[in-house]
């Protein structure tokens, strides 16, 4: 006797042997991993990766060059605890500097600082205890006070030794920008992988909010009929005449005052532009299935209408609402983008992909396109994937007509 399998089962094969499906679902999870591991994944993980180097302004995809990392001031310490760095990237201790070549002399490296494409190069001297503090050698030589260290010719080569070898070691590193520098000499590459992080975040808890409200609205419209429906089909109505993005940009201005943080602004106001659609399929179903025989039992047991809308009811209606929610999250993203590139999204210096497009939109049509390519691109296939997983995932649970 063969095993039965579940709906549930069944739904995933389908959804297994859509290849555009799969794919999109790929690109979904490894994004999610890219949020998640930014900043062990990014280049630069400084906060929000804005380590600006104004020497490297512009640079093309694949540019290197040598950083020569020159310690900051004595008094900057980083209190950041490890959750902090981790999800949130850590300051840098160190002030970077483009260099060509170098070398070394007692106590002074004379590098070659690049200044950029279009200027002359400067030799620039630096002490070694600017670059690195003395007592990571030091410790090698605890045996010996200073003096006895600076009068002895041996003792002073092999001091210096192991400073000129921590120095190439941990102090000079080759950087590569794959994907170039933007107008401030930050990496894109590192910038755009953060920038991932609020279009999922924005898109998560937008979906999440719409979720609430329309599902909520359209099974109360759909099973309570009469007057409610009246009344809630008109609200829907009236934000569906509306445009999406203008309607996200009256809500992020009107709410301006009352709500502070602009991230939470953006969460309302592209959550409040996505319900209708969620609100209008809920109620759609909730009618067709209010008059099954399970329904009229439970009423008849006298159960709630509230236990018979989401206990009863709603627990069917999972694909639909999964297959809206994929096509909201990818319109989130959208609308978060358009948000940002109008300057009404998430503020610089923090990156997102709408606000490098506006950045970046005069370079186009010019030489340095990549700078506006990068984020366009990676809006292109992040909205893509979702809406192929949204096509899929409603062929799947679509059960009419399937022949297992």
């Amino acid at each position: 006797m063969s095993e039965s399998v579940s709906l549930n089962q069944k739904a995933w094969k389908r959804l297994k042997r859509n290849k555009s499906a799969m794919f999109g679902l790929w690109v979904i999870a490894l994004a999610f991993f890219v949020a998640i591991f930014a900043y062990q994944l990014t280049p630069d993980s400084t906060p929000d990766a804005n380590e600006q180097i104004l020497e490297l302004e512009t640079h093309p995809p694949g540019f290197s060059v040598y950083i020569l990392k020159v310690m900051k001031s004595a008094d900057f310490d980083d209190h950041r605890g490890f959750f902090e760095n981790f999800f949130f990237g850590k300051p840098s201790l160190y002030e970077s500097v483009p260099i060509l070549k170098y070398r070394m002399k007692k106590d002074f490296m004379w590098a070659t600082v690049y200044k950029g494409m279009n200027f002359p190069t400067e030799e620039k001297k630096f002490q070694y205890t600017d670059i690195i503090k003395a007592t990571q050698v030091k410790s090698k030589f605890n045996l010996y006070p200073i003096s006895k260290i600076y009068s002895d010719t041996a003792l002073y080569n092999q001091y210096q030794q192991g400073l000129h070898d921590i120095i190439y070691k941990t102090r000079i590193v080759k950087k590569t920008y794959w994907l170039g520098t933007d107008r401030f000499g930050r990496d894109i590459l590192s910038r755009l992988i953060i920038g991932v992080r609020v279009s999922l975040f924005v898109g998560l808890i937008s979906v999440i909010i719409s979720l609430i409200i329309g599902v909520s609205l359209g099974a109360f419209a759909g099973y309570f009929r009469g007057w409610v429906d009246e009344v809630i089909l008109w609200v829907i109505n009236v934000f569906w005449a509306i445009p999406t993005l203008l309607l996200a940009m009256g809500l992020y201005v009107g709410a301006g005052n009352l709500i502070q943080s602009k991230l939470l602004l953006i969460f309302v106001a592209v959550g409040l532009t996505m319900w209708v659609e969620v609100a209008r399929i809920v109620r759609g179903q909730f009618m067709g299935i209010r008059e099954l025989e399970y329904v009229t039992a439970a009423q008849s047991l006298g159960f709630s209408n509230m236990r018979t809308i989401f206990r009863h009811i709603l627990p069917n209606l999972l694909g639909p609402i999964i297959v809206v929610a994929c096509a909201n999250f990818a319109n989130a993203i959208l609308v978060e983008s358009g948000l940002s590139y109008i300057g009404l999204g998430i503020q610089p210096p923090a990156p997102s992909w709408g606000g490098m497009l506006s950045e970046y939109r005069d370079f186009i049509d010019s030489n340095k396109a990549f700078l506006a390519l990068a984020p366009g691109i990676a809006i292109m296939i992040l909205v893509l994937a979702f809406n192929l997983v949204g096509n899929g995932l409603r062929d799947a649970l679509d059960v009419k007509g399937k022949v297992e």
